[in-house]
C-alpha cells in the first residue's frame, strides 16, 4: 500500500505535522537549547539520551541509536507499516488522500482486506460465544479450566471453540448472508473435493485468534482436547495471514517489550498463555514454523534482548538451532556495538529442565523461578559449544568435531573482539591452543588468517581490502568509516560545500555503502527545496534512517577552509588505498608460493603503511 499515497501527500503531511507534538504524547519531553531531550520509549534508561530536533523535524537517541522522522517515530512506537503511520498523520491533520490516488485495483485489494478482516472478528466471536454459552463448549471449557487457564486469560485472548460438525461455521455465515467462496478466502472453511460445497476447517478444537500489531484478526489457530493428530492447526496462508511474519501474542506482549527490553519467544499457544497468566507479558509464540527472518526483524522493534525458550527434548534442541541460523542470516548481532549503532538483540537460548516446557514450568515454580533461570541463560556462542561438546565428547577426535561445528558461528561475529574473546573461550573449555582454533575460525567464508594476525598485529590499512582479508562485513569499515561519517555530518549541516564535494568527486573514496548512498542522495537533493533531513530520512532503510538521524543531530561548527583541508587529506588517504591495494595483491602471492621471507617484509611494510594511514585518519578526525 506504500505506492498508493502520492508523494506530494506525503511531503504535504510531514510537513504539516510536528514531531515534538507527536512524540510529546508518548514522550515527557524538556526543552534543552534548541531541542527537545526525555527519556527513550524504545529502552530503559535513567539518564534522558532521547533527543527531538524542531528544526529537523527528526529525533534520535544517543543511548540506543534508534533515529528517524516522525513516520519513523509512529512506525516504532505503534508498530505500523509506512502506509499506515502516513494515514495515521493524515487523519489528525484533516489532510484528505484523495481515491483519485488509487487504482480501481487497488481500490478492490483495500475493500477486500476489510472485508476479510471483518468475517474473522465474526468468527472470532462465534467460537468464543460457543465457549462461553453453549453447551457444546462444556467440555473445551473444562479442558482450560483443567490446565489452569483462568476466566481472564480466556477473556484477555477471546479464546474459543469450534463445535464438533461439518458445517457449524458454514451455517452461522450463511445466515449473515455472507457466500461461503468468501468465507473460505481467509480459510475458515474448505471447499470439498467432489466441488459439492466447503466444509468447516476447525471441529471439536479450542480456538485461538490470532492477532497482528494492530489489533486485528488475521487468523486462527485450534487444539484438539484429546490426543487426536494433528494436535495443532493453524490458518493456511490468506490475504490477510502470512505466517512468517505473524506471532502470537504481540498484540498484548509489545508494549511489555519495550517497557522490560526483553521479549521471550515460546513454541506452544499454551505456553503463551500460562506466562501471560504469571505476569510475564513480554513473551511472543511463533505459529507451528521455526522463528522466520520477518518475525525478528518485527521483534527486534520492540526489544533489544531475545530470550529463545525451549523444551529440553531433542525437538526443542533442533528448533533452538534453526532459529539461531535464521539470527545470523539476518545479522542480528548479540554483542554487536559497531559504529553504525547497528539495530541489534542480545539473543539467548534458555533450555528448560528435562520434561517440561514453558507452560508446565510455570504453574509448578512459578514466575520467579522463570524469571531467574531466564537470566542466566547462555547467549548463543556458549549455547552452541554446549551442545557441541555434549554431542561430540572430549576425546582427541570429538575435540576435532566441536571445533569443525563453532567454525562457522565464531566466523559470522562481526565484531572482533567479542570474536576474539568467543574464541578463547572454546579454546579453554576443551583444552586446545587459542591460536589453533583461531587460525581454523578465519579459514571460513572471507577470513583469511596470515602469521602473526591473531597475535595482535592488525595489518588493516585504508584501502579497498586488508592484507589478512579483514573480519568486516562488506561495507562496515570500522575504522576508515570515522572519517565518513564527519564528511557526511558535514554534508548535512553545512550545504555550502555540497558542491566541493561533487567536484572532487569526494565520494568515489568510501568504503562503506551505507554512507557513500546517504551522501550520493544528499547530493542529488541538495538543490530542491524539499532535501531536508526529514525528507532524506523518508527515501532510506531502517539503517540508514538512523545513520542519518545521528549525524545530523550531533551539531559541529564547521566553515569552509576547515571542511577544504579534511576532504584534501580524505583524497589523499584514499590513493594511498589504492597503493595498498597494490601490497595486497603481492602479499596474496607471496602467500600462495609460500615465500616466507618475503610475506614477512611485505607484512612489515604494510604495517608501517598502515601505522601512517592511521595516524593521518587520527589528525584529520581532530582537525575541523
Amino acid at each position: 500500500m506504500a505506492n498508493f499515497i502520492p508523494e506530494d501527500k506525503i511531503s504535504e503531511i510531514k510537513n504539516a505535522a510536528d514531531i515534538v507534538d507527536i512524540v510529546s504524547e508518548a514522550v515527557l519531553l524538556k526543552k534543552t537549547g534548541k531541542n527537545y531531550v526525555g527519556l527513550c520509549p524504545f529502552h530503559a534508561e535513567k539518564t534522558p539520551s532521547f533527543t527531538v530536533s524542531t528544526d529537523k523535524q527528526i529525533f534520535y537517541c544517543f543511548g540506543c541509536g534508534t533515529g528517524g522522522n516522525v513516520f519513523s517515530f509512529l512506525m516504532k512506537q505503534e508498530g505500523l507499516s509506512f502506509p499506515e503511520s502516513v494515514r495515521r498523520l493524515a487523519r489528525r491533520y484533516s489532510i484528505d488522500i484523495p481515491d483519485k490516488a488509487l487504482s480501481p485495483e487497488q481500490k478492490r485489494q483495500i475493500n477486500e482486506r476489510e472485508n476479510l478482516l471483518g468475517i474473522n472478528r465474526e468468527a472470532m466471536v462465534f467460537f468464543n460465544q460457543v465457549l462461553l454459552k453453549g453447551g457444546a463448549g462444556r467440555r473445551a471449557k473444562a479442558y482450560l479450566d483443567q490446565r489452569g487457564i483462568s476466566d481472564q486469560t480466556v477473556d484477555d485472548f477471546k479464546l474459543g471453540y469450534a463445535p464438533d460438525g461439518w458445517d457449524n461455521l458454514l451455517n452461522f455465515f450463511s445466515k449473515k448472508r455472507v457466500v461461503p467462496a468468501t468465507v473460505e478466502k481467509v480459510g475458515l472453511v474448505v471447499a470439498r473435493k467432489n466441488k459439492s460445497g466447503y466444509y468447516d476447517r476447525f471441529r471439536n478444537r479450542i480456538i485461538f485468534p490470532i492477532f497482528d500489531g494492530n489489533q486485528q484478526v488475521v487468523g486462527f489457530g485450534g487444539r484438539v482436547l484429546d490426543d487426536s493428530l494433528p494436535k495443532y492447526l493453524n490458518s493456511p496462508e490468506t490475504p490477510v495471514y502470512n505466517k512468517s511474519r505473524s506471532l502470537y501474542g504481540i498484540h498484548r506482549a509489545k508494549d511489555k517489550c519495550r517497557a522490560t527490553g526483553t521479549v521471550f519467544i515460546v513454541e506452544g499457544y499454551l505456553d503463551l498463555l500460562a506466562l501471560h497468566q504469571h505476569g510475564i507479558e513480554n513473551c511472543v509464540a511463533t505459529l507451528g514454523t521455526a522463528l522466520t527472518a520477518q518475525q525478528v526483524r518485527i521483534l527486534s522493534r520492540f526489544a533489544g534482548r531475545i530470550v529463545l525458550v525451549y523444551d529440553s527434548d531433542e525437538a526443542g534442541l533442533r528448533s533452538a538451532v534453526r532459529c539461531i541460523e535464521t539470527f545470523w542470516q539476518e545479522h542480528v548481532d548479540f554483542r554487536r556495538q559497531d559504529v553504525f549503532r547497528e539495530e541489534k538483540a542480545d539473543t539467548h537460548i534458555m533450555v528448560l529442565p528435562s520434561g517440561h516446557d514453558p507452560d508446565s514450568y510455570v504453574f509448578e515454580y512459578g514466575p520467579e523461578a522463570f524469571l531467574e533461570a531466564a537470566s542466566k541463560a547462555p547467549g548463543i556462542i556458549t549455547f552452541l559449544m554446549d551442545c557441541a561438546i555434549r554431542k561430540n565428547g572430549l576425546s582427541t577426535e570429538g575435540k576435532i568435531r566441536i571445533i569443525a561445528d563453532m567454525q562457522a558461528p565464531l566466523a559470522a561475529i562481526n565484531d572482533s573482539v567479542a570474536r576474539a574473546l568467543y574464541i578463547k573461550q572454546v579454546a579453554e573449555r576443551i583444552g586446545i591452543d587459542e591460536r589453533a582454533v583461531a587460525q581454523r575460525v578465519g579459514t571460513v567464508g572471507n577470513l583469511k588468517t596470515v602469521p602473526g594476525r591473531y597475535a595482535g598485529n592488525e595489518f588493516s590499512g585504508s584501502g579497498k581490502s586488508d592484507a589478512a582479508g579483514s573480519a568486516r562485513v562488506a561495507g562496515t569499515d570500522g575504522s576508515g568509516s570515522r572519517t565518513e561519517r564527519k564528511i557526511i555530518a558535514m554534508m548535512l549541516q553545512y550545504s555550502d560545500v555540497l558542491p566541493e564535494i561533487k567536484a572532487l568527486n569526494i565520494l568515489k573514496y568510501f568504503e562503506n555503502k551505507d554512507l557513500k548512498k546517504i551522501g550520493e542522495l544528499i547530493l542529488e537533493r541538495y538543490r530542491q527545496a524539499d532535501g531536508q533531513v526529514s525528507e532524506l530520512i523518508s527515501r532510506m532503510d531502517r539503517r540508514q534512517q538512523q545513520i542519518i538521524a545521528e549525524l545530523a543531530m550531533v551539531e559541529e561548527s564547521w566553515n569552509m577552509k576547515g571542511c577544504l583541508r579534511l576532504l584534501g587529506q580524505f583524497v589523499e588517504i584514499g590513493r594511498k588505498g589504492r597503493e595498498s591495494g597494490v601490497l595486497d595483491e603481492q602479499i596474496r602471492a607471496a602467500e600462495k608460493s609460500n615465500d616466507q621471507m618475503l610475506l614477512l617484509t611485505l607484512l612489515k611494510q604494510k604495517q608501517k603503511m598502515a601505522i601512517r594511514s592511521e595516524q593521518k585518519k587520527m589528525a584529520i578526525l581532530n582537525e575541523k
